[in-house]
Protein backbone atom coordinates (compact mmCIF):
# COMPACT_ATOMS: atom_id res chain seq x y z
CA UNK A 1 0.00 0.00 0.00
CA UNK A 2 1.46 3.52 -0.67
CA UNK A 3 0.13 7.01 0.87
CA UNK A 4 -1.25 9.23 -1.49
CA UNK A 5 -2.51 13.07 -1.50
CA UNK A 6 -4.79 14.91 -4.08
CA UNK A 7 -5.41 18.67 -3.48
CA UNK A 8 -9.07 19.99 -4.01
CA UNK A 9 -11.19 22.94 -3.77
CA UNK A 10 -14.35 20.60 -2.98
CA UNK A 11 -15.09 20.15 0.55
CA UNK A 12 -16.11 17.13 2.08
CA UNK A 13 -15.33 14.02 -0.40
CA UNK A 14 -15.61 10.73 0.91
CA UNK A 15 -14.58 9.21 -2.21
CA UNK A 16 -12.21 9.75 -5.05
CA UNK A 17 -13.40 9.38 -8.37
CA UNK A 18 -11.44 8.94 -11.42
CA UNK A 19 -12.30 12.19 -13.99
CA UNK A 20 -11.58 13.05 -17.36
CA UNK A 21 -9.39 16.36 -17.25
CA UNK A 22 -5.80 16.66 -19.18
CA UNK A 23 -5.78 13.04 -20.80
CA UNK A 24 -8.36 11.71 -22.76
CA UNK A 25 -9.10 9.40 -20.31
CA UNK A 26 -10.65 9.62 -16.70
CA UNK A 27 -7.89 9.78 -13.83
CA UNK A 28 -7.32 10.99 -10.39
CA UNK A 29 -4.43 13.42 -10.28
CA UNK A 30 -2.09 12.04 -7.17
CA UNK A 31 1.15 12.47 -5.71
CA UNK A 32 3.48 11.01 -2.53
CA UNK A 33 4.21 14.41 -1.41
CA UNK A 34 1.41 16.51 0.65
CA UNK A 35 2.85 20.00 -0.22
CA UNK A 36 2.43 19.04 -4.46
CA UNK A 37 -1.12 18.23 -3.48
CA UNK A 38 -1.53 22.20 -2.33
CA UNK A 39 0.33 23.42 -5.12
CA UNK A 40 -2.77 21.98 -7.19
CA UNK A 41 -5.24 23.80 -4.73
CA UNK A 42 -4.17 27.08 -6.42
CA UNK A 43 -4.41 27.84 -10.23
CA UNK A 44 -4.26 31.55 -11.90
CA UNK A 45 -5.67 30.04 -14.65
CA UNK A 46 -9.30 28.24 -15.27
CA UNK A 47 -9.32 24.54 -15.96
CA UNK A 48 -8.75 23.19 -18.29
CA UNK A 49 -5.54 25.13 -18.59
CA UNK A 50 -2.95 25.17 -14.95
CA UNK A 51 -0.27 27.85 -13.70
CA UNK A 52 1.72 26.23 -10.91
CA UNK A 53 5.78 26.58 -11.81
CA UNK A 54 7.18 24.06 -9.55
CA UNK A 55 10.07 21.78 -9.62
CA UNK A 56 12.53 20.28 -7.25
CA UNK A 57 15.07 20.89 -4.86
CA UNK A 58 18.71 19.27 -6.41
CA UNK A 59 17.41 16.20 -3.64
CA UNK A 60 14.76 15.13 -5.97
CA UNK A 61 12.57 15.38 -3.43
CA UNK A 62 11.92 19.04 -1.82
CA UNK A 63 9.25 20.88 -3.91
CA UNK A 64 10.00 24.06 -5.45
CA UNK A 65 7.80 27.00 -6.36
CA UNK A 66 9.55 28.99 -9.30
CA UNK A 67 8.27 32.78 -9.08
CA UNK A 68 8.22 34.36 -12.62
CA UNK A 69 7.21 37.65 -11.25
CA UNK A 70 6.90 39.85 -8.27
CA UNK A 71 4.84 38.10 -5.54
CA UNK A 72 3.64 35.29 -7.36
CA UNK A 73 2.82 32.72 -4.59
CA UNK A 74 1.22 34.92 -2.42
CA UNK A 75 -0.94 36.32 -5.64
CA UNK A 76 -2.02 32.50 -6.66
CA UNK A 77 -2.69 31.15 -3.12
CA UNK A 78 -3.32 33.95 -0.77
CA UNK A 79 -7.15 33.05 0.23
CA UNK A 80 -7.23 29.85 -1.13
CA UNK A 81 -9.62 27.42 0.26
CA UNK A 82 -9.52 23.66 -0.19
CA UNK A 83 -8.57 20.28 1.38
CA UNK A 84 -5.82 17.85 1.13
CA UNK A 85 -7.01 14.33 0.84
CA UNK A 86 -5.15 11.39 2.01
CA UNK A 87 -5.80 7.67 0.15
CA UNK A 88 -4.14 4.27 0.34
CA UNK A 89 -3.46 2.82 -2.49
CA UNK A 90 -2.07 -0.44 -4.21
CA UNK A 91 0.21 -0.65 -7.04
CA UNK A 92 -2.56 -1.49 -9.19
CA UNK A 93 -4.67 1.10 -8.10
CA UNK A 94 -2.07 3.93 -9.76
CA UNK A 95 -0.12 4.03 -12.94
CA UNK A 96 3.40 6.49 -12.49
CA UNK A 97 2.84 9.73 -14.29
CA UNK A 98 5.63 10.44 -16.72
CA UNK A 99 7.63 13.94 -16.01
CA UNK A 100 6.67 14.04 -11.95
CA UNK A 101 8.18 10.98 -10.68
CA UNK A 102 5.76 12.06 -7.83
CA UNK A 103 2.77 11.75 -9.20
CA UNK A 104 0.61 8.79 -10.16
CA UNK A 105 -2.69 8.58 -11.62
CA UNK A 106 -5.35 6.81 -10.23
CA UNK A 107 -7.51 4.56 -12.26
CA UNK A 108 -10.29 3.56 -9.89
CA UNK A 109 -12.45 5.13 -7.00
CA UNK A 110 -10.32 5.89 -3.61
CA UNK A 111 -11.49 6.05 -0.24
CA UNK A 112 -10.79 9.23 2.00
CA UNK A 113 -8.45 8.25 4.90
CA UNK A 114 -8.25 11.39 6.06
CA UNK A 115 -8.21 15.31 5.41
CA UNK A 116 -6.60 18.04 6.06
CA UNK A 117 -8.74 21.35 5.80
CA UNK A 118 -7.01 24.51 4.37
CA UNK A 119 -8.32 27.20 5.59
CA UNK A 120 -5.60 29.74 3.11
CA UNK A 121 -3.08 27.92 1.17
CA UNK A 122 -0.20 30.94 0.98
CA UNK A 123 -0.39 30.50 5.01
CA UNK A 124 0.32 26.61 4.49
CA UNK A 125 2.60 27.48 1.95
CA UNK A 126 4.43 29.69 4.88
CA UNK A 127 4.29 26.65 7.05
CA UNK A 128 6.40 24.09 4.57
CA UNK A 129 8.75 26.97 3.97
CA UNK A 130 9.59 27.49 7.54
CA UNK A 131 9.32 23.63 8.33
CA UNK A 132 11.62 23.09 4.82
CA UNK A 133 9.22 20.96 3.17
CA UNK A 134 9.20 23.69 0.17
CA UNK A 135 11.20 26.44 -1.43
CA UNK A 136 10.32 29.73 -3.33
CA UNK A 137 12.65 30.40 -5.80
CA UNK A 138 11.83 33.95 -6.74
CA UNK A 139 12.30 34.94 -10.12
CA UNK A 140 14.88 37.94 -8.99
CA UNK A 141 17.31 34.88 -8.07
CA UNK A 142 17.13 33.17 -11.65
CA UNK A 143 19.28 33.21 -13.93
CA UNK A 144 18.55 35.32 -17.14
CA UNK A 145 19.15 31.52 -18.72
CA UNK A 146 16.38 29.92 -16.58
CA UNK A 147 14.07 32.34 -17.11
CA UNK A 148 14.47 32.43 -20.44
CA UNK A 149 13.90 28.24 -20.17
CA UNK A 150 10.77 29.08 -18.71
CA UNK A 151 9.49 31.78 -20.87
CA UNK A 152 10.41 29.24 -23.63
CA UNK A 153 8.05 26.69 -22.21
CA UNK A 154 5.01 29.28 -21.93
CA UNK A 155 6.04 30.33 -25.73
CA UNK A 156 5.66 26.64 -26.56
CA UNK A 157 2.76 26.04 -24.51
CA UNK A 158 0.73 28.44 -26.15
CA UNK A 159 2.14 27.27 -29.83
CA UNK A 160 1.18 23.48 -28.99
CA UNK A 161 -2.57 24.77 -27.79
CA UNK A 162 -3.00 27.08 -30.61
CA UNK A 163 -3.72 29.51 -28.39
CA UNK A 164 -4.28 32.27 -31.28
CA UNK A 165 -7.40 30.59 -31.67
CA UNK A 166 -8.73 31.12 -28.20
CA UNK A 167 -7.15 34.80 -27.39
CA UNK A 168 -10.05 35.03 -24.51
CA UNK A 169 -8.93 31.82 -22.45
CA UNK A 170 -7.94 32.00 -19.09
CA UNK A 171 -4.44 30.99 -19.81
CA UNK A 172 -3.82 33.34 -23.22
CA UNK A 173 -5.41 36.29 -20.93
CA UNK A 174 -2.98 35.17 -17.96
CA UNK A 175 0.30 35.29 -20.38
CA UNK A 176 -0.53 38.72 -22.32
CA UNK A 177 -1.10 40.20 -18.46
CA UNK A 178 1.84 38.76 -16.57
CA UNK A 179 4.28 38.05 -19.59
CA UNK A 180 3.26 40.60 -22.54
CA UNK A 181 6.73 39.44 -24.36
CA UNK A 182 5.88 36.45 -24.46
CA UNK A 183 2.54 37.04 -25.96
CA UNK A 184 3.49 39.47 -28.23
CA UNK A 185 6.54 36.83 -29.35
CA UNK A 186 3.79 34.59 -30.02
CA UNK A 187 1.62 36.34 -32.00
CA UNK A 188 4.18 37.20 -34.23
CA UNK A 189 5.02 33.65 -34.92
CA UNK A 190 1.73 32.89 -36.11
CA UNK A 191 2.11 35.76 -38.49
Amino acid sequence: MITLFHGSNTKGIKILEPRVADHDRAYIYLTVNEVVAAFYLCNAVERPFYWFPYGFAKDGKTPIYHELYENALQEVSDGVTGCIYQVLAEEKQVLPFKNIPCARLGIEPLHIIDCIEVPNAYKLFQEYIKQGKMFVGTYKEKSEKEMTMWYDMIFNYLKEKKMITMPECSYAKFVKDKFPSIWKRYENSCN
